[in-house]
């Protein structure tokens, strides 16, 4: 960025005269100061919150202003009248692609004056004094790009008529928006234009579009997730514990993670990441805690059925009584095709449990009709505590001081957590959060016969009949927040060997402890793992039974074998698989089958046989479960099943044909190197790894149609490997996007992406020493 190029110049002048510049610091300590170490990672040093959080906005403006910026207009619902009213999000983000004028309708209702408030009462003095600050930061940065005008390194909006100041509102309104990714967020173009029939009824959707909508748990893609390990004192002959934490997460757009250190002395000291906007460290570590999330299978939202008042589509019965639905008239500007603004009118539709929610373009069953209307509830639209707990956690003195907050707040909205604690053998799971309380004798009480079939399509969100009292969510004097569960009634596990998640369900967190007897709302029991889920566990054993003879042993072979491209998948089924479909196949076939053969089953860049994997197994996956595999999952056996698979189906040899032609089709061959196609778009970097619906634990994975890695790209993200030795914590991370916004949407990758590239684990500098002993060290004092 533009601020971040010039300051590094500034800094190579003043190291000429370093002497000076370090005596000045020595005699005047400053208010603020930011270090950049290696990488470009910030360090903000404050003497007060207000200033932390000044410092945090002003380096996030600096290596992001632009996605900020477009951010901000979004959440403010804005965005149609500087892009159009049809346009779509270009850059992948947990609000999926609705159209701009959805997001302008949505944001509008629900993200106001009155939800601002309400987050702003339930927040510590010291947070909010770090938002305050948080936007004056960002607001000094954008002062100083306009100042310094047009350039080079100007950031490239910066003559954009949307791009402006900023105040604490638009911060609480973001924290909104990550509040409501596993709710709210999902459905944002069936809240929008939910309305009372008028005639005809929506087209029906394409086959299967309604579950597809319901497979992601946030955003609108499946593979979206991550990997965690905590591995405890068992594995480290009693010399602590070894965390590792590694989302798959957004490369691009607001959502993507932002690395720093955020430092008062004697306060808090903590490091780790953030999403852009985001005041808060939200995954990371600080002097006596480390923790990592997972996206959770718990359903944070659920659906009511409402029966209409006959002749009155826009009112229903509730407890014999008719209800007129809320109705708010939301009018937004919208750019036309001739450059000109013109004013688009709304109105949005709400009942007691939650806006109205018109389903009928995916399903015509679940639209709104003349007698039935669905409405949602969010558990997380009025959760204000989610960003309170995280900095709470950023000042937790030990593991059970961390367990206790969590427990208290119960205010995760839609992850697991993995933690440990400095000198504590111990290593902690918990999906222990905002969860609706529906306890499965309700869920069964209270069901409708269209609940029933929404229930085909996704049996764990809580469909209910919104017409009888007693079937609203469960109240619970114990439970943080209303209508939802109790922390005490939530999974949690301590161990001493290990506890792990990819992002299936809580029961297996530990195949040795199953956690088991929790209501189906939290994601369900004795379920088959993914193959990334699999061989997440066996890895975990792995590196658990190893015996290494401390933490730092343990450590170092963490960080060598999680970076391992290895499909799991491939080693599961690939020979069964290709055992069935090659034999007497058409010579074009058995060439594909030779390629697939050689290959290793790993994704390093020089793979031959990756690219024709992929499409093989997206086949494959298609294909019913009970009628691919010979061995059925069995709970008692759950990594090492399913097992067999039909190779000899017929249909297997039809799909690796399809995989063949989709790979041509692509411009690609079948036997190409995937360093040819999976490059960074900006600079031509080549990067393993494979999508985790292929089986991967290590997830690079493209949506565009040529296969190569930009803004929409999800995968390895940010990667820590945490302990604690006698100098205190000692973290080695990667962040494979790097900070700048230009590393996915131009320019150069950069050596974080070269770093992630060649494996080269970064040796974080949290303490003082360490700081000042970087080689890429820069200062710049915000405030003398």
């Amino acid at each position: 960025m533009q601020g971040w190029t010039r300051w590094r110049r500034l800094v190579a002048g003043c190291s000429a005269v370093m002497a000076l510049c370090g005596a000045q610091a020595a005699d005047a300590p400053a208010r603020l100061e930011v270090r950049r170490t290696t990488d470009g990672v910030p360090h903000v040093l404050a003497a007060d919150w207000h200033d932390l959080g000044y410092g945090y906005g002003y380096v996030q403006a600096q290596d992001a202003l632009c996605t900020l910026a477009e951010a901000f207009l979004t959440y403010e619902g804005r965005r149609s009248a500087y892009f159009g009213a049809d346009a779509k999000l270009t850059a992948g983000s947990t609000l999926g692609h609705p159209a701009n004028n959805e997001l302008d309708f949505f944001f509008r209702a629900h993200a106001g004056a009155g939800m601002i408030a309400a987050m702003r009462a339930e927040q510590p003095a010291e947070l909010n004094a770090m938002i305050d600050g948080f936007a004056q930061g960002y607001n000094r940065y954008l002062g100083e790009a306009r100042a310094a005008g047009p350039g080079r390194d100007a950031p490239a909006c910066l003559a954009q008529p949307w791009l402006r100041t900023i105040s604490a509102d638009d911060i609480y309104r973001r924290m909104y928006a990550a509040a409501i990714a596993g709710g709210y967020a999902r459905f944002i173009g069936e809240i929008a234009n939910a309305r009372p029939p008028a005639g005809a009824t929506a087209a029906a959707g394409a086959q299967g579009a309604l579950a597809a909508l319901l497979a992601p748990r946030v955003g609108d893609q499946v593979g979206l997730g991550s990997n965690a390990i905590a591995l405890g004192g068992a594995a480290t002959g009693g010399d602590g514990a070894v965390l590792f934490g590694n989302p798959h997460w957004y490369w691009g757009g607001p959502d993507r993670f932002y690395q720093a250190q955020l430092t008062i002395p004697g306060k808090i000291n903590v490091a780790g990441v953030s999403f852009l906007g985001i005041p808060v460290i939200m995954l990371g570590f600080n002097g006596n805690v480390a923790w990592t999330h997972t996206v959770s299978d718990a359903r944070r939202f659920g659906v009511f059925e409402l029966a209409l008042t006959p002749g009155r589509p826009a009112s229903y019965r509730y407890d014999g009584q008719d209800v007129p639905m809320r109705q708010a008239d939301i009018s937004i500007d919208v750019l036309g095709a001739d450059g000109k603004l013109r004013t688009e009118r709304r109105t949005l539709y709400a009942s007691r449990f939650g806006p109205l929610l018109d389903l009928g373009r995916r399903n015509q069953a679940f639209g709104w009709s003349a007698q039935t209307a669905l409405a949602i509830r969010d558990i997380n639209a009025d959760n204000y505590h989610i960003f309170r707990n995280y900095f709470y956690w950023a000042r937790a003195r030990s593991l059970d001081d961390f367990i206790a907050i969590q427990r208290r707040e119960a205010a995760m909205p839609w992850v697991n957590t993995l933690a440990i604690g400095r000198d504590d053998q111990r290593v902690w799971y918990g999906d222990i959060g905002n969860v609706p309380n529906v306890p499965d004798r309700l869920r069964s009480a209270c069901t409708t016969a269209l609940g029933q079939g929404f229930a085909q399509l996704d049996g764990a969100v809580p469909f209910l009949d919104g017409s009888r009292p007693e079937c609203g969510w469960q109240h619970d004097a114990r439970a943080a927040h209303p209508g939802a569960m109790a922390a005490a009634d939530m999974p949690g596990l301590l161990r001493q060997d290990y506890v792990a998640n990819m992002n299936d369900s809580y029961w297996l967190s530990n195949p040795a402890q199953p956690l088991q007897g929790y209501p189906r709302t939290m994601g369900g029991e004795q379920l088959a793992l993914s193959p990334r889920g699999r061989y997440g566990h066996l890895l975990a054993q792995q590196l658990a039974g190893a015996q290494s003879r401390s933490s730092l042993a343990l450590a170092r072979r963490t960080m060598d074998a999680v970076l391992d491209p290895l499909s799991h998948a491939a080693v599961l089924y690939k020979n069964d698989l290709l055992a069935g479909a090659c034999v007497g196949a058409e010579p074009a076939l058995q060439a594909a089958c030779a390629q697939l053969q050689q290959w290793d089953n790993r994704a390093g860049i020089d793979a031959r046989g990756a690219l024709l994997w992929a499409a093989f197994w997206r086949q494959i996956a298609r294909l019913p479960d009970a009628q691919l595999y010979r061995t059925a999952f069995d709970p008692a056996r759950p990594l090492q099943t399913p097992a067999a698979i039909n190779g000899a189906d017929p249909r297997v040899r039809a799909a690796l044909a399809a995989a063949l032609q989709s790979v041509r089709a692509g411009g690609r061959a079948p036997d190409a190197p995937l360093g040819s196609v999976q490059v960074l778009r900006a600079d031509g970097t080549a990067v393993y790894g494979g999508c985790s619906a292929a089986g991967y634990f290590t997830v690079a994975c493209s949506h565009a149609p040529d296969g190569a890695l930009d803004a929409q790209t999800e995968g390895n993200s940010y990667l820590q490997v945490v302990r604690f030795g006698p100098q205190g914590v000692d973290a080695h991370t990667l962040l494979a996007h790097g900070e700048r916004e230009q590393a996915v949407a131009g320019g150069s990758g950069g050596e974080p992406l070269q770093r992630y590239a060649r494996k080269d684990w970064l040796a974080f500098p949290f303490s003082e020493q360490a700081i000042a002993a970087d080689p890429q060290l820069a200062r710049q004092v915000l405030l003398p």
